[in-house]
């Protein structure tokens, strides 16, 4: 499997793969940020809460996607 090649397409497991953990890995690190800066008061402000639910509906995207296998993406 040589994706520099002419003729590689990803699948849509892989594609899923891809997206569910961006979306993981996004959601821990919006949170990581707010716990790590304590010294700051109001919590997760309203871009953080848009932040986390575009991670989660990527996440959600990214499990629907794992399931229909070898397809092309």
């Amino acid at each position: 499997m040589n994706i520099f090649s002419k003729s590689f397409t990803l699948t849509k497991r892989a594609l899923g793969v891809l997206l569910t953990l961006s979306g993981v890995i996004g959601f821990a690190a919006i949170l990581a940020v707010d716990l790590l800066d304590m010294g700051r008061e109001g919590g997760i402000g309203p871009a953080q809460r848009i932040a986390l639910g575009l991670c989660a509906a990527l996440t959600l995207l990214g499990l629907t996607l794992i399931p229909l296998g070898k397809a092309e993406a």
